[in-house]
């Protein structure tokens, strides 16, 4: 390798053994104070990795290099996320094992990773599918089971007919299984529960600590998944049934606006009335096909019928109102039945107007109907001319008076549907006595290898041998659970195994203290309910368990967007990407067969849309370096990226210059000249880890460019010893961003340490000053005001400062003449 040519796979071959050599061992962490924790959310192995990891995980690597040139004991692990219907899947067209290909794909992405050099401490990497996990992650089930939080019952759930397995209401997207995207289903099954539920006030109350550190976009969306509402309950009596219809509202001030009650189609009224009657049985059946997710609630058609009952008005007496049972009440929000005010609800105004019901307006608006602002009350009695807070008061006081109702506060949080009907998965740890019950086993229970995949139902439910053993506690015949647990338990709490993965219980409590919570998450904003919301109550649960003592998981978060493409679908129905369009001469965009085609927008890249561009092949064709260079650049790292082939080419050619840059320099070793890069070394030193310290990673590399600019500038007159210290300063902070070539130029220095273990460049504040001047404005010799600018600045610059001083009384246009004195005045003669 010459000095003059940049020979990106030469660098790359000798540093790739050495840029993965890195660990922090538990003595370490425990010794020090200063320990940061960087984690990307792990993978699923999927079999390759793709630029959208590419992009995680470059993002992760830098920060964590950058901590630890700080001087940060640095927990950066990696690990697999690896039990799931995937691997089933694949079993089943393959004719393999789930447990062969989950493997065989760890094997290739763990070789990709590592062509990457990422810097991760490969001793803590943990596969959640081995028995060294699992059977841990089994431990703590039981211990939730022994707290009551993990606990069976029957309900209503998503069932997914394709995956053939019950989905959380997360799960659940647009009425679609997650994975699947089939129409979900509703089936009344007994499942394993984690009791969520009961800690609903306390993750809502700890959003408040992680304002500022976390998006706000995702503690919206938590917020508004926990769904904390104030309310009332209140009691509607049955006049032809001796019982009443419990009502939750949070509007107990339109209650003189009802025109009816409706109640879900699982409510216990609505099952005995449809063992008696044949239309109800038949519209219930039909509602129980539907998806009960608010997606699917708010798209569907709002539909009931009439069951014949009425109820007593609460407050109006001798007015009765029918009794409804409705497609859009769903059993699992409030009690499962409302009161419809038409006038002010948009759901129960289409409902009203498609039976021909009632609308009763109890808020004066000159609004068009529904209206569900403020307003003064009419038509209301006691509550006329109150507004909403005042009207809501004074009903709940007189709902508790007369004894028709309370204060209630309920929330739109339900308990984790764990149970999954799947092979692949982490064994329920289970014994299902005839006569003990539910009975914890008392050993490890572990996936049997004799698996039959015919894709119909849970292979472990139909195994001749495996689910059949003796209860733990009267030594009788019974039943393993055959049940596997919900992926998303997993990953719930791998970031504190990964503190000790070979230890012989779940979690090292003296690690957990030392290094959580975890110093900044990475991954993407899809995860904010699911995955996020999970983790905050595993570390609850886990802390009642007695197993670490905080209770947040993550102090900052980092939600990277998406990787995109911008990308044409010709008419045969294929991809084309813009290098492969031209316009004809009508100005269509035709491809290189004369095809027309039609432009899409950005997409993300994914393995389903068939647009994913391969790693391999750019490492290939740029290196390493560029490819990470081109990742962090000109995007925020919490904004979408889109893929953009010139800007690849362009960090490549950045890397040749600094190349080139390097070689003059080491020529040069030996030459005196001028001192000029003093100042603004110290000065790129400072903004640049400012930058840093936000991971604002494409501002870090906008001033990296601006300070090799500099150094490029005086390469060929400035002191040796001056530009040996810039140029060693410019690698120290490229490094993290680029560390095959930072390593290699550091050790043509003729260090005999290597970059990787360097600390981090400190600057002199007062050299790291910006040096100003106070620039006079004056329009035809007169002084109209003045501005502040760097020194020296470019009289581009200064002549445009100088007219947004000016204001839009002074254009640009109106001047005949402008005189620019460098750092003293602009004199603007019109």
């Amino acid at each position: 390798m010459t000095r003059t040519s940049y020979d990106f796979k030469s660098i790359q071959c000798k540093w790739h053994a050495k840029l993965s050599e890195f660990s922090v061992s538990n003595t370490e962490v425990l010794s020090c104070k200063d320990v940061c924790y960087i984690l990307e959310m792990l993978p699923y192995p999927s079999g390759k990795i793709h630029m959208g990891h590419v992009r995680n995980y470059t993002i992760g690597d830098v920060v964590a290099r950058r901590k630890r040139m700080a001087g940060y004991k640095v927990i950066h692990p990696i690990g697999w996320d690896s039990f799931g219907m995937p691997a089933e899947n694949a079993a089943m067209n393959n004719g393999s094992y789930p447990r062969e290909w989950t493997t065989s794909n760890i094997d290739d992405m763990t070789k990709q990773l590592k062509c990457f050099g990422y810097m991760y401490d490969w001793k803590r990497e943990l596969s959640t599918c081995s028995v060294d996990y699992y059977t841990q992650e089994q431990k703590i089930f039981l211990d939730f089971h022994r707290l009551g939080l993990a606990y069976r019952k029957k309900s209503y759930v998503n069932w997914d007919p394709v995956d053939q397995t019950v989905l959380a209401n997360e799960q659940v997207i647009d009425g679609k299984g997650w994975r699947s995207g089939a129409v979900v289903e509703k089936k009344f099954l007994e499942q394993w529960a984690l009791r969520i539920t009961a800690y609903a006030e306390e993750l809502l109350a700890g959003l408040e600590e992680l304002r500022g550190a976390w998006p706000d976009k995702v503690l919206k969306m938590q917020e508004n998944w926990i769904g904390k509402s104030s309310g009332t309950i209140i009691n509607f009596t049955l006049t032809e049934l001796d019982e009443s219809i419990v009502v939750f509202t949070t509007r107990p001030d339109t209650l003189f606006g009802a025109s009816f009650v409706a109640i879900s189609p699982d409510h216990e009224v609505a099952k005995k009335l449809a063992q008696t009657d044949n239309s109800i049985m038949r519209f219930v059946d039909e509602c129980s096909k539907m998806s009960t997710t608010e997606e699917a609630m708010e798209k569907t058609e709002k539909r009931g019928i009439f069951t014949g009952l009425h109820v007593r008005h609460p407050v109006i007496p001798c007015e009765v109102l029918p009794v409804y049972i409705a497609n859009f009440v769903v059993i699992d929000y409030g009690t499962g039945a409302i009161f419809g005010c038409p006038a002010h609800d948009e759901r129960d105004f289409e409902f009203a107007t498609k039976y021909s019901l009632p609308i009763i307006p109890v808020i004066n608006s000159e609004a068009q109907l529904p209206y569900i602002g403020d307003g003064p009350h009419i038509n209301s009695q006691f509550l006329d001319g109150l507004h909403l807070a005042e009207a809501k008061e004074r009903m709940i006081q007189y709902a508790e008076e007369l004894g028709i109702g309370h204060r209630e506060i309920t929330y739109r949080l339900r308990d984790w549907l764990v149970s999954r009907q799947r092979y692949w998965g982490c064994p329920i740890p289970i014994i299902k006595c005839p006569t003990c019950g539910d009975v914890p086993a008392d050993s490890p229970v572990l996936l049997p290898d004799d698996i039959e995949f015919d894709g119909k139902g849970n292979p472990l439910e139909k195994h001749p041998t495996w689910k059949h053993v003796r209860c733990p506690k009267c030594g009788e015949d019974a039943i393993r659970e055959t049940d596997t647990l919900d992926t998303f338990f997993e990953s719930s709490w791998y970031f504190l195994r990964y503190l000790d993965p070979q230890l012989i219980t779940p979690i090292n409590m003296e690690m957990a203290k030392s290094a959580l919570p975890v110093d900044l998450y990475i991954g993407g904003v899809e995860h904010a309910v699911l995955h996020l919301l999970y983790a905050r109550f595993f570390m609850l649960a886990l802390r009642d368990a007695g197993y670490v003592s905080g209770s947040t998981p993550f102090k900052a978060l980092l939600t990277q967007g998406m990787v995109t493409h911008k990308a044409y679908r010709n008419d045969a129905g294929e991809w084309v990407y813009p290098a492969d369009v031209t316009l004809d001469t009508n100005g269509n965009m035709v491809d290189g067969s004369g095809n027309y085609v039609t432009e899409y927008p950005a997409e993300k890249m994914s393995k389903s849309k068939k647009n994913v561009i391969s790693p391999e092949g750019i490492i290939d064709s740029h290196g390493v370096d560029a490819v990470r260079l081109f990742i962090v650049s000109d995007t925020p790292p919490e904004k979408d990226f889109e893929w953009n082939t010139d800007a690849l080419d362009g960090a490549l050619r950045f890397l040749r210059r600094v190349w080139k840059v390097f070689g003059i320099l080491v020529s040069r070793r030996e030459q005196r000249g001028t001192t000029t890069l003093l100042k603004p070394t110290h000065r790129y030193i400072k903004q640049i880890s400012e930058k840093y310290e936000t991971n604002s990673l494409n501002k870090v590399v906008a001033l990296i460019r601006e300070f090799f600019n500099e150094i490029e500038d005086k390469v060929e007159t400035e002191d040796c010893n001056s530009l040996v210290c810039a140029f060693e300063a410019f690698i120290k902070v490229l490094y993290p961003v680029a560390p095959f070539v930072c390593h290699e130029m550091w050790e043509m220095l003729e260090h005999t340490t290597k970059i990787s273990d360097e600390l981090w460049p400190q600057h002199d504040e007062t050299l790291a000053a910006i040096d100003v001047v106070t620039i006079a404005v004056q329009v035809n010799g007169r002084t109209r005001g003045t501005f502040i600018v760097e020194r020296n600045a470019d009289d581009e610059l200064v002549t445009q400062r100088a007219f947004e001083t000016l204001g839009s009384k002074y254009g640009k246009s109106s001047a005949k003449k402008i005189i620019v004195v460098q750092n003293r005045i602009v004199n603007v003669i019109l």
